[in-house]
């Protein structure tokens, strides 16, 4: 991979040190915002989908760029206009979006995926800044007219949430970088994570990645661990079912595969057996979280489409969470979304005959199986006098 350490022990991407891309990063993302909104708002174009700007900041500043502590460096953003729209569609405003990522350090992820990439956190939870191959980058600018046009008709999707693509040239080489919604709030314990796909071929984390603080367990880890599923009520779990199925027609649509639903779980019990607090009482003091500004961002608004809105989910508890219970009536939170989209570049840069047309479809309905039948399940209804026909056993539940 592109990753590796100096002789300080700083992290380093393609030799770049860690503290000059965060620093190019927020200057280059400072000038790029500023430029726009100078710009009239507008509707998006197609053409908009394939402007790359492009600014100089050398180290000594120019009359359009500041001094820096750093390397002269070069940053380019990618459809500028088109992307100021869909912040605009999740209700991140200008400032907001600058607030968020540059008025204080960002924070790097140690924990970052198999994939070489490095990982960046706002100082605020909101966004999550990535580092993507040169393939990566090229895919999602070929995706974003079609991969917008849905996100218009339906932003509540589980779908990785792009606000930005950008690219710093230094030192010779380019690190490209995409701006996403954060998932997991650092705000949160997450007791269990599973990176899953519906397959269960070498689906088994490995002992490496066993031996991290926080592991990336898999698939066939999930139905050791968790053989019953998740329990979700009626309604959350069609309207979770229906977000799932709806945004795996649109991958489908763009013969993408390989993507993964990140599911992370706070166990409530476990978290205030961890605090000392007997079971049943709240904690005086849980550090709630600053809700998270961006729309439809946390993973209960992304399915909440079709549930309705208040109804019996209340949602002021549960720090952006779905609501779900495991086998032992234990009360847990769900964060979720699908991720690795862009890593299917290999099956769309290639002659349209050489990827089956199945497999896309194959994937998909594997997919959608494995979460609505194994991984989440519908909590059984309570016996009532209204449906004598079909009572079922109440899920037990631990006092």
């Amino acid at each position: 991979g592109h990753r590796g350490v100096d002789s300080t022990g700083e992290t380093t991407y393609k030799k770049t040190t860690s503290s000059a891309l965060k620093g190019a990063i927020q200057l280059g993302i400072t000038h790029t915002v500023g430029s726009l909104s100078t710009k009239p708002e507008r509707d998006v174009l197609m053409q908009d989908f394939y402007v790359v700007e492009s600014i100089f900041f050398p180290s000594e500043g120019s009359n359009l760029t500041p001094a820096h502590h750093y390397n002269d460096f070069r940053f380019k953003t990618y459809a500028p206009v088109a992307f100021r729209y869909f912040r605009e569609l999740f209700g991140i405003r200008p400032d907001d979006y600058l607030y968020s990522l540059c008025s204080e350090p960002l924070i790097e992820l140690s924990n970052s995926g198999a994939s070489g990439s490095l990982f960046y956190v706002s100082g605020d939870d909101e966004f999550i800044i990535k580092t993507v191959q040169h393939k990566e980058a090229e895919f999602l600018q070929k995706l974003l007219p079609g991969y917008y046009m849905n996100l218009n008709q339906n932003p509540r999707t589980l779908l990785p949430k792009f606000y930005g693509l950008y690219c710093v040239q230094a030192g010779g080489k380019n690190i490209r970088i995409v701006v996403m919604n954060n998932l997991l709030p650092r705000s949160v314990r997450m007791h269990l994570k599973y990176d899953l796909k519906g397959s269960t071929y070498k689906r088994r984390a490995s002992q490496k990645e066993r031996d991290k603080v926080f592991p990336t367990y898999k698939d066939l880890d999930f139905m050791q661990d968790i053989p019953d599923g998740l329990f979700l009520d009626a309604d959350m779990y069609n309207a979770l079912c229906k977000t799932l199925q709806r945004d795996c027609l649109v991958l489908q649509s763009f013969k993408i595969m390989d993507y993964s639903l990140l599911v992370a779980i706070h166990n409530v019990e476990l978290a205030q057996r961890e605090q000392g607090v007997p079971a049943g009482t709240a904690p005086a003091d849980t550090r709630r979280p600053a809700p998270q500004r961006a729309l439809y961002s946390t993973a209960m608004e992304s399915i909440q489409g079709e549930a309705r809105r208040g109804g019996t989910i209340e949602t002021h508890d549960q720090m952006g969470g779905i609501p779900a219970r495991n086998a032992r009536g234990e009360r847990l939170l769900l964060y979720i979304g699908i991720i690795d989209v862009l890593q299917s570049y290999r099956s769309c840069v290639c002659p349209q005959d050489t990827v089956s047309v199945h497999r896309p479809s194959f994937y998909a309905e594997r997919f959608q199986r494995f979460m609505c039948g194994t991984v989440f399940r519908r909590v059984p209804v309570k016996s009532s006098p209204s449906k004598k026909g079909r009572a079922v056993p109440a899920l037990p539940r631990r006092s």
